[in-house]
């Protein structure tokens, strides 16, 4: 967003009876026309200027003449005033409003009207004309111009702000830089002969909250010479400063460029400041306030000097009226307006409230600028107003809340998930970064559509129980040590014998082999599990895990609960990573099962893992695989934040070796004989037919991940099969945590925050760098 502005130059100088006013703009476009100068104007100029030093005969910030008076009856110097401002005004305004100035004024309604327009146009808020007067001699100056009424003739109502500058410009103005510290102000105190500063010091000192102020001053009894290199001194302070203010007597001189009463009977010449103001302004001055009596020449020496805006006092000035006209403006400043803003508002308040007390004191102040400097404001400093440039714009705000609510859905993270493990994955084949794994940490038994068939099982929902303890026997014989049935076996199977059958197969594994089985269960409700059956085999020598997979789209893994005393709420996956653990990677005699044990196998396995790590069971293995509190909580607003995914970049046949069930029957034990010491987890899982599921056909079917579709065309040959069976998934979930490889992605929507956070320091430091504001 932009604020547009049209800037005029505007040139008004009398000759004899006539007055040249000269405007230009733009690209070296320029208007000059010659008016007569009315010798009434100067006549009521000065009938008014005489009955305002009448009205505020007394306190003025300013030497006035003395002049011989005689007794004279009472006189309403009230209405005197208001009279003479009447008619100076009247006559002001209808010279300016001669014919000879009407293409002058029509160029300057015409800039207005635009202005206006302009203000709708996207990207701007704001539109204004300003307008630099410039007028020689000093008492064309003296004029209220400030009160002319360029635009209204041809209705145009937009804004006009109005400066004054010098006619000639000799030193040049500095660009501020961006200054990461509160303003600092000088305020200097001055001659109080007939005077009272106290209100002054107050009025400045309310700023204290958000500059840095220092006052300096004629002390009684202190030395003149000391006082005058102490105020230079000060002045020339390298730390800088942003805004100068003076309070007491100043006058207007010919040559010296005005003089500031700095103690009784003494005063200091602009000449003798103007070294130490040139050092000011090139250590950062931006704005000097004369809040005392006739400033025209003061301003026009400090503009001339190269400093960008001075307000000054163009007349003799009441006390009271300035220290009114100070503590409006400086409550504007408060409020971070600029100091044009802030001088027509404290104009605007002695004209409309206190009019009656102060007739004509609106007319007084003037603001001088440089041309092309910026307006000077305080700039908000602290940590509140450091976080409020933080603070993003609408535009900003807008893209801001767009990609927040897009980075909150679901099912976009999960798409941008898929995309970055396939990424990950196309990557680590090109640069061969791969697991350097011998043998894969699961072998995966799956009965297939083929296995189906050639046992001749017409419905596999339920699976024959027969067949899983044909596939227990064979295991068994292969010296199987950690098995995991993927079956929920929580019903009697239509034929008794069967369940018999494999009842007795588990049992005879567990004696003989002392092999250790985790059976798949899955939560009912809250405090109730659909479970193995007893029969089939008992907590005291067997374990259950939750076969629960989180998504219609497995990109999660399945964690341990953060506060479970339940042993069958742990992840099925987990479990069987936790004896392969203990069996295969641990010194030490593990504890076996047996079947006459009278205490569950989870107690035992966790007095084991406690006595031989320290460590709680459920935390074996990486933190991360256990439910942390603050993914817990962005359940609860539907998100998954820091939860591990299941990484799919990791080819298949790295993770698990696939065995089709009828292979494994139809192979001799031997050449299946796993060593027992060190063998994979083996795994008993349907492996892709359509009746596989617990509470309905096909549920236990997935989409095949990106990365894995990639893996899978890369196979000689390639797998063709269209779904992700989520066996394979927990096989995933165990070479994960066996490997303590979990990876735990940033959320999109942190990503975002982190993403605008940068972006927005970037932009502040690239303002900072240009020093733009």
């Amino acid at each position: 967003m932009t604020q547009s502005t049209c800037v005029f130059q505007l040139k008004v100088q009398q000759v004899e009876q006539f007055c040249l006013f000269e405007l230009s703009w733009g690209l070296g476009q320029q208007l000059s026309v010659t008016v007569p100068y009315p010798e009434t104007l100067s006549v009521l100029y000065q009938e008014w200027h005489s009955v305002y030093l009448s009205f505020y005969k007394t306190a003025l910030r300013g030497r006035v003449a003395a002049t011989g008076s005689i007794t004279s009856p009472p006189v309403d110097w009230h209405a005197k005033l208001v009279q003479a401002e009447a008619k100076l005004l009247y006559e002001f305004h209808h010279w300016l409003r001669r014919g000879e100035l009407y293409e002058i004024r029509s160029c300057l309604a015409k800039a207005v009207r635009d202005g206006e327009k302009g203000e709708g146009d996207k990207g701007t808020i704001s539109s204004a004309v300003e307008i630099f007067l410039s007028c020689n001699p000093l008492e064309l100056a003296r004029l209220p111009w400030e009160a002319w009424e360029i635009a209204t003739e041809f209705g145009a109502m937009g804004r006009i702000r109005f400066f004054r500058t010098p006619m000639n410009r000799e030193g040049a103005t500095v660009i501020p830089q961006v200054r990461r510290r509160r303003a600092r102000i000088l305020a200097i105190l001055g001659d109080d002969t007939g005077l009272n500063f106290q209100a002054d010091e107050e009025a400045v000192r309310s700023l204290d909250s958000i500059a840095e102020i220092k006052f300096i001053g004629w002390q009684p009894g202190q030395d003149i010479d000391a006082l005058k290199l102490q105020i230079v001194k000060t002045i020339e302070d390298k730390a800088g400063w942003d805004v100068l203010f003076f309070a007491g007597h100043s006058n207007e001189t010919v040559l010296t460029g005005g003089e500031l009463a700095i103690a009784p009977g003494v005063s200091l010449h602009f000449k003798e400041l103007a070294s130490a103001l040139t050092v000011a302004k090139e250590q950062g001055l931006q704005f000097a306030l004369f809040n005392s009596c006739n400033g025209l020449s003061i301003a026009n020496a400090l503009i001339n000097l190269g400093l960008s805006q001075v307000a000054v006092m163009r007349e003799p000035v009441h006390n009271r009226v300035a220290q009114e006209f100070l503590v409006r403006f400086l409550q504007c400043l408060a409020q971070y307006k600029d100091v044009y803003e802030a001088l027509v508002a404290a104009c605007e308040y002695l004209k409309l409230q206190k009019h009656l007390t102060y007739p004509s004191s609106y007319l007084i102040p003037s603001l001088f600028r440089y041309p092309g400097a910026p307006l000077f404001r305080i700039e908000p400093f602290g940590l509140k107003q450091k976080l409020k440039r933080w603070l993003p714009t609408k535009k900003e705000a807008i893209a801001l809340a767009a990609l927040a609510f897009v980075s909150w859905q679901i099912p976009v993270q999960g798409y941008l998930l898929e995309q970055r493990v396939l990424i990950q994955a196309i990557y680590r084949q090109l640069t061969n970064q791969l697991p350097s794994t011998k043998q894969p940490p699961v072998l995966l038994v799956q009965i297939d559509d083929e296995s189906i068939k050639r046992r001749g099982i017409s419905d596999p929902r339920p699976m024959d129980r027969s067949y899983l303890a044909d596939l227990v026997d064979k295991l068994s014989a292969m010296n199987a040590k950690v098995v995991g049935i993927d079956y929920l076996l929580d019903r009697p199977a239509r034929e008794k014998e069967n369940d018999q059958k494999l009842a007795e197969s588990i049992r005879s594994s567990v004696q003989q082999q002392g092999t250790s089985f985790v059976f798949a269960c899955i939560r009912q409700n809250a405090s109730e599990w659909f479970e193995i059956l007893p029969k089939l085999a008992h907590p005291n020598w067997s374990l259950q895990g939750d076969v629960l997979v989180l998504g219609n789209e497995l990109r999660y893994m399945t964690l341990v609960p953060w506060k479970t005393a339940d042993s069958r709420s742990l992840p099925f996956a987990y479990l069987l990573a936790l004896l392969y653990q203990i069996n295969f990677q641990q010194s030490g005699q593990p504890p076996q099962p047996k079947l006459d044990s009278s205490v569950d196998w989870v107690s035992q396995l966790k007095a084991y893992v406690t006595d031989t790590t320290n460590k709680d069971y459920k935390n074996l293995f990486s933190s991360t695989a256990r439910l942390q509190p603050l993914t817990n909580f962005s359940y609860q607003l539907r998100q998954m934040w820091l939860h591990p995914i299941i990484d799919f970049s990791i080819p298949p046949e790295q993770v698990y070796q696939r065995l089709p069930a009828w292979q494994l029957l139809e192979s001799s034990a031997d050449s299946l004989k796993l060593n027992r010491d060190r063998q994979p987890v083996v795994m008993i899982a349907p492996g892709g037919y359509g009746e596989a599921g617990v509470s309905k056909a096909d549920e236990d079917n997935f989409p095949v991940p990106a990365a894995v579709s990639y893996w899978r065309d890369r196979q000689n040959p390639p797998d063709q099969r269209q779904v992700f069976p989520g066996g394979e998934a927990h096989a995933y979930m165990i070479e994960h945590l066996l490997t303590q490889r979990l990876v735990v992605p940033i959320p999109d929507l942190w990503l975002v925050g982190v993403a605008a956070l940068l972006g927005k320091a970037t932009a502040l430091a690239l303002e900072k760098g240009t020093g733009k504001r």
